[in-house]
């Protein structure tokens, strides 16, 4: 449920705080919720699959300006609530693809500006610098997957390498949680055993992404040496992918257990 939840809504922070909320007016458990939590985690990978996948191999955004236009003549549907809601749905794709192009348009133009090649992601402190960027454009954006778009269009520009991405990705998901640690201000005890919760389980899960990444950046150059140069993003979302769904796999038969440790 959380991860379909938050594939269609395009927000982990969203999914959270609604959780937060159900669980604070006694909808749901403290322990349910840690299952729609760890599912809005590999939920939030999708946007990431969107932009490397669609975003940089199609020019969607010939056709996203007129199909804004058709999104906000929906939208003022008032009367049908399901066209409204069709036409904001359709609006919001838009401009994801929007952004992507003027992401890719703006990031170009510092290529020889920028330069991160000092904080090579190899480096252990290095890393821990840019995996604070991911956490830090997330707290200004109050979204992950913006961040982690940010990173994929800088990786296709070459502003940034496959390994620098990757840790700004982690980043982006440490700093997801501090949208629905902010939901819990003034909540019940259970609303900030939620919040508390996925604040933990992203920090474990990061930490554990981050010790694996050289491992991963290395698996991927001995055994698809070509990705590296022709699909970077598709790695880099591959690996936000995986290490969030081995932290499912890995902390679902412990549900019970972090639940009494929370």
């Amino acid at each position: 449920t959380g991860a379909a939840t938050t594939a269609v809504v395009q927000s982990s922070s969203a999914t959270t705080v609604a959780v937060v909320g159900f669980v604070s007016a006694g909808l749901l458990t403290f322990e349910q919720t840690l299952g729609i939590i760890f599912g809005a985690n590999i939920g939030t990978t999708i946007t990431g699959w969107m932009v490397a996948m669609i975003g940089f191999k199609l020019k969607l955004s010939v056709i996203a300006l007129p199909l804004l236009f058709l999104a906000a003549v929906l939208y003022l549907v008032k009367s049908r609530p399901r066209v409204r809601g069709a036409g904001g749905a359709l609006a919001g794709f838009c401009l994801i693809f929007l952004g992507i192009s003027y992401l890719q348009q703006g990031l170009a133009e510092f290529r020889g500006v920028i330069d991160l090649g000092r904080w090579q992601a190899d480096h252990l402190g290095h890393r821990l610098l840019l995996v604070l960027v991911g956490g830090v454009l997330t707290l200004i954006t109050q979204s992950s997957s913006a961040s982690v778009a940010t990173a994929l269009t800088a990786l296709n520009a070459s502003v940034l390498t496959l390994p620098q991405a990757a840790a700004v990705i982690i980043g982006a998901d440490i700093g997801t949680t501090i949208t629905a640690a902010f939901a819990t201000i003034g909540g019940s005890t259970a609303s900030r055993r939620t919040g508390f919760a996925h604040v933990i389980y992203n920090v474990i899960t990061g930490v554990v992404a981050f010790l694996a990444l050289p491992f991963y950046v290395w698996a991927v150059g001995e055994w698809f040496p070509e990705a590296l140069n022709s699909s970077r993003e598709v790695v880099a979302v591959a690996f936000h992918t995986i290490f969030n769904t081995a932290g499912v796999v890995l902390a679902l038969p412990l549900t019970r257990p972090f639940a009494r440790l929370i």
